[in-house]
């Protein structure tokens, strides 16, 4: 079912990936979503990039995959980055006080040079 949610590249050794029409993160996707996200993180020291760019809505169970992931990531010594925050969603991250916990940024060329 992911197949068709998420878009991947690889842009300087890095993996972005965006969601493919698909405007809320919510419960019907979030399981498939959590599979794609953490099995980037097999491989020790992934540098992974989730980019939000046109998502208008996210639920708990898309902040709870966040989450996960984040610490999935920092299991295998891998990074977990985000870009393109809406500013609905931005609100929501900020209720939920989540803008302290992830590395969070404007756009994905910032996103992309923090890494360097």
């Amino acid at each position: 079912m992911s197949g068709n949610l998420l878009k991947t590249e690889k842009i300087d050794n890095i993996d972005v990936v965006s969601f493919e029409n698909v405007k809320k993160f919510n419960a019907l996707i979030s399981e498939p979503v959590k599979e794609e996200l953490t099995s980037f993180f097999n491989k020790p020291n992934t540098r992974l990039i989730l980019n939000l760019e046109g998502i208008n809505y996210i639920d708990s169970s898309g902040f709870g995959v966040f989450l996960s992931v984040m610490k999935t990531a920092n299991n295998n010594y891998g990074h977990f980055k985000l870009c393109n925050i809406s500013p609905e969603v931005m609100e929501l991250f900020k209720l939920l006080q989540l803008h302290n916990i992830f590395e969070i940024y404007d756009d994905l060329e910032d996103c992309l040079k923090s890494y360097s």
